[in-house]
C-alpha cells in the first residue's frame, strides 16, 4: 500500500482551512478535517479513480466543503501538494511541482 505525503504547504492550507471554519462555526473545522481524512482514504483505495488535471496530477474534490486535493502519483507514494479552495487562485500550487 503506498503511502500519502503532504506538501508543507499543502498542509498548512489544510490547518489554517479547518481553523477558519471553526472560528465561524464550532465543530465545523473539525468536519472539515473529516472529509479530508475521507477523501484520503478515497485516493487510497483508488488513486485513479479522480478526475486527471495534468500529465501526473489529479484532484479529488471535498463532498461538504469547497477544496480539492491535488496530488500526483509516485511508485511508492502518493504526495498531496494542495487543498485548494476551488474558487480562489486557481493552479496557484503549480510551482510546489520542482
Amino acid at each position: 500500500m503506498k503511502v500519502i505525503g503532504f506538501h508543507p504547504d499543502a498542509d498548512a492550507e489544510v490547518t489554517e482551512a479547518a481553523q477558519y471554519y471553526e472560528i465561524r462555526q464550532i465543530g465545523l473545522g473539525s468536519d472539515l478535517l473529516a472529509e479530508v481524512e475521507r477523501g484520503l482514504n478515497q485516493i487510497l483505495m483508488n488513486t485513479e479513480a479522480t478526475p486527471k488535471i495534468g500529465k501526473r496530477l489529479r484532484r479529488k474534490s471535498l463532498w461538504r466543503f469547497p477544496y480539492n486535493l491535488v496530488y500526483t502519483v509516485y511508485p511508492d507514494r502518493i504526495q498531496i501538494l494542495a487543498c485548494a479552495h476551488q474558487k480562489r487562485r486557481p493552479y496557484y500550487w503549480r510551482k510546489r511541482l520542482k
